[in-house]
């Protein structure tokens, strides 16, 4: 049976107290401020690892969204969204006068909204190319990226 890598992203930092209770439910890996988890699960599918997953864990932790951690032979990856009963009914109304299910509304919301996304960042990024090469020249500025990239992060001084 093939395991999947998945990704759970909580609502809130979890305590010590609450990870380690939640370990023996299911082997978990926590970040650095124990916002999200990485878990394996095997199953026929990364859906089904999901909802496994999801069923075992839903008591232990204030699960918020669960993922695959990498994408698929399509590039997609699953995403896995608990709504509230009242917040479905609503999902369900839109979808509805879309013509569209509700898994397919909330894909193409997300899409639309990434691309939105991806625009402002581009103008945004775009904006701040135009201000440097003001003062400079292309050359120069691709030279100063080149050596920025090459070099590790450095935190924010203190």
């Amino acid at each position: 049976m093939p395991h999947h890598a998945l990704e759970i992203m909580l609502t809130r930092p979890l305590t010590s107290a609450e990870l380690r209770r939640a370990e023996p439910v299911w082997p978990l890996a926590a970040n650095h401020d124990a916002t999200r988890l990485m878990a394996l699960a095997s199953a026929k599918t990364p859906d089904r690892a999901i909802h496994r997953l999801r069923r075992r864990l839903t008591s232990q932790l204030p699960i918020d969204v669960i993922t695959t951690h990498y994408p698929d032979a399509y590039g997609h990856v699953l995403l896995n969204v608990a709504l509230s009963p009242d917040t479905h009914t609503i999902l369900e109304r839109a979808a509805r006068r879309t013509g569209l299910t509700p898994e397919r509304f909330v894909r193409e919301a997300l899409h639309r909204d990434l691309a939105e996304h991806a625009d402002r960042e581009a103008d945004r990024l775009g904006q701040i190319v135009r201000h440097l090469l003001a003062g400079t020249t292309p050359a120069h500025l691709l030279s100063a990226v080149g050596h920025a990239l090459t070099r590790p992060l450095e935190g924010p001084a203190l």
